[in-house]
């Protein structure tokens, strides 16, 4: 019996790397998206007789992997309907605003993609120049307009908060266009710094401070659960029923298949990867071994990250026990700070534990 899994697709191409990006990413051309295309191909070969496994969600990931266009795009989501039989799936494409047309739309639609991320990241002009970013607020209006001309009536927006020069006023602007554009699906990430970025070698006082960047988080968050967009995970919101049905099994503790260099795997209890590696992934290199995984505290880990928390409920289905008492002890000091709510359905955290995620996790799970 085939028991459901998401797929991940890694397209590891950028017209140009933005200054604050860690992603693995590379320049590319159209004979190297064909030689990628193939390498994909073999790589879903690879599993084609494993048989006990179906796919639900397929997820393009980048990079940005609207540059592969819809031809190719097509010809994996044939190979993978055939590996895997796309059981009624979510089938994601990143898409960047300036990389994009209606008639590309319309192709992707047609090869099977029914739900775009667009990444958007503000809707204010100098805020994405101050990014690196390609587009303009007028290339994202002009992208969502024309999804929804090609049928799409799944559209998630990437929103960045913490960028250089960002205001709770120029947050508003970006607010006020999203609420315009009207999407299923919101993900706004604060702003990380990784160390070797571009951004990294940038004065610290370009950038918001913490108090500032909470209130920024605060005021997204409430501006897009004003809009309807309820709140399901430290940094994504979505309409009724419209949650990333392929993130949720990250978040779930759920199997996934990533393919492509960067890409990470969950496969009958082991994790594994393929090595940042675009040389390597193409001449057929293997995964790496990456040791076991699935276990309670991992379990907790993902699952404190969402809103619904860590719930009684679903330990017991998974594990076969109640949620430790230790955890619950740990547990009631924070929620008497309004960090955490405590209670006989589970544990979870509010918007503000959120914040402090790391710093709160790390005390729950201590030795």
């Amino acid at each position: 019996m085939s028991h459901l899994i998401g797929l991940y697709l890694h397209v590891p191409f950028c017209l140009r790397k933005c200054g604050y990006c860690d992603f693995y990413s590379r320049k590319g051309n159209d004979d190297l998206y064909d030689q990628y295309t193939s390498a994909l191909l073999a790589a879903l070969g690879r599993y084609g007789d494993a048989g006990s496994y179906e796919a639900d969600s397929c997820y393009f990931g980048g990079g940005t992997p609207s540059l592969l266009g819809p031809k190719r795009v097509g010809t994996l989501l044939a190979a993978v309907e055939k590996t895997f039989g796309l059981h009624a799936a979510e089938i994601t494409l990143e898409v960047n605003p300036a990389t994009v047309s209606l008639a590309d739309f319309q192709g992707y639609r047609a090869a099977g993609v029914n739900r775009l991320s667009i990444g958007m990241q503000t809707g204010v002009d100098e805020e994405l120049a101050s990014l690196g970013r390609l587009h303009t607020a007028k290339d994202t209006v002009r992208a969502v307009e024309e999804a929804r001309r090609a049928g799409f009536e799944n559209l998630s927006l990437d929103l960045m908060l913490g960028i250089p020069g960002q205001t709770e006023e120029s947050l508003g602007e970006t607010l006020s266009l999203v609420r315009r554009l009207s999407p299923e699906h919101v993900s706004a990430y604060l702003l990380k710094i990784e160390a070797g970025t571009p951004f990294s070698l940038r004065p610290a006082d370009e950038f918001p401070g913490e108090e500032a960047q909470v209130a920024l988080y605060q005021f997204a968050c409430q501006g897009l659960e004003e809009m309807g967009l309820r709140q399901y995970e430290i940094s994504n919101f979505a309409r009724p029923g419209l949650a990333s049905r392929h993130n949720l099994k990250y978040w779930n503790g759920e199997e996934y298949l990533g393919l492509g260099p960067a890409a990470h795997s969950f496969l009958n209890g082991r994790r594994f990867f393929y090595p940042r590696d675009l040389e390597g992934f193409l001449s057929g290199k293997e995964p790496v071994e990456d040791g076991a995984g699935g276990d309670f505290e991992e379990y907790v880990l993902l699952r404190l990250r969402l809103v619904e928390g860590l719930t009684e409920e679903g330990v017991r289905a998974r594990f076969g026990y109640s949620i430790p008492q230790r955890l619950r002890r740990r547990a009631k000091p924070l929620a008497a700070t309004g960090l955490m709510e405590e209670d006989e359905t589970g544990l979870r955290l509010t918007r503000d534990g959120f914040l402090v995620s790391n710093e709160i996790l790390a005390r729950l799970l201590a030795e």
